[in-house]
């Protein structure tokens, strides 16, 4: 594995497209169980990111997520922003040191520190229906040579069958089993885009 500053920079740059192709689709999975705005928040927050990096050569691989954190920080409404936000913070303190990435330990390493950014952020566990449940169990697949677009996929529609302990899609109770929890969906593009660079 080679996964360079720039290569970083091209996944964030691929995850806003991929986002902006989607952002219907990601609010309307909100609707019925949140605000209704998650695609267009999620949207706001990477355009943003597009702004402030085209035409910017990164430093380093750390720059990449702390440019894309704060983007999401100041510009993404709701709990999106500041869970986002919080994960790249923390991946970018785990790569402070990193010139590229050269292992799947480094970039589980990575990842991870971004799962704990959320996690401490949200107060939320595995099975509460959120994006953990696609960024805690996608970290387990690389681990296990087992991360794949499918594998993902998989993840994102099992959020389906939970019932949400966190967030307004708390409120709605069991109401909330039958629905694909919009973070977790969002998540799964974040890795989906990941993919292509990990050859």
């Amino acid at each position: 594995m080679k996964v360079t500053t720039n290569d970083i920079q091209a996944w964030l740059q691929d995850f806003a497209a991929t986002i902006e192709k989607n952002k219907d689709y990601l609010s309307e999975l909100d609707t019925p169980i949140g605000d209704g705005d998650h695609g267009n928040n999620m949207h706001r927050g990477m355009t943003e990111y597009l702004v402030v990096s085209k035409g910017n050569e990164p430093s380093s691989i750390a720059n990449n997520f702390k440019v894309l954190a704060m983007a999401l920080i100041s510009k993404v409404g709701g709990a999106s922003g500041p869970l986002y936000g919080s994960a790249f913070m923390n991946m970018a303190k785990a790569a402070k040191d990193l010139p590229e990435i050269t292992t799947t330990e480094e970039l589980i390493s990575i990842l991870t520190a971004g799962f704990d950014g959320i996690k401490n952020r949200g107060k939320a566990e595995l099975g509460d229906k959120t994006m953990l449940d696609v960024w805690g169990p996608s970290i387990t697949l690389l681990k296990e040579g087992r991360f794949s677009s499918q594998e993902i996929e998989q993840l994102k529609e099992q959020t389906k069958d939970l019932q949400a302990k966190k967030g307004r899609a708390s409120y709605l109770g069991e109401r909330s089993i039958g629905h694909i929890d919009p973070g977790a969906a969002s998540s799964a593009l974040l890795f989906q885009t990941l993919l292509p660079y990990l050859n």
